[in-house]
């Protein structure tokens, strides 16, 4: 006599799925993979843009501030940190953390005239110019 369960039936009454439907289900879990990851990766670039163009606003205030207070921009970005050309006007540290790195880990690129600034990422290829997602973004 065999084992019965609560409802008297017994294991070998129970069915299980065939191979074919496992197959069937994981071709359709696929193809709904395959049309929803590019749409995950677009929003992920979409984000480390507005990361890099929210890095870039709050630095270019850290600037102004600086240029209010001594007159020029600083030489490179860690002179919103430093004093390091000993001006007695020099209000800072304009920053209140390290100078950060893009979202793709890469310096951002300051120049200053001392009357003006430009102020770059190269986006996730790390290089000059680019196009589309690659494009830079920043002050000019």
């Amino acid at each position: 006599m065999g084992y019965q369960g609560f409802y008297g039936h017994g294991f070998h009454t129970c069915k299980g799925f065939t191979l074919i439907e496992i197959l069937v289900v994981m071709a359709i879990i696929g193809m709904l993979a395959v049309m929803v990851a590019p749409n995950i990766f677009n929003q992920q670039a979409g984000a480390q843009r507005d990361a890099a163009l929210s890095q870039i606003a709050a630095l270019e205030a850290a600037l102004d501030t600086h240029r209010l207070d001594v007159g020029v921009y600083p030489d490179s970005l860690e002179g919103l940190r430093e004093n390091s050309d000993g001006r007695a006007s020099w209000n800072g540290p304009y920053l209140r953390r390290e100078v950060p790195l893009d979202p793709w880990g890469f310096e951002y690129v300051y120049e200053s005239s001392g009357r003006g600034f430009t102020l770059l990422s190269y986006g996730p290829d790390g290089e000059v110019g680019g196009e589309g997602d690659d494009a830079d973004i920043g002050l000019q």
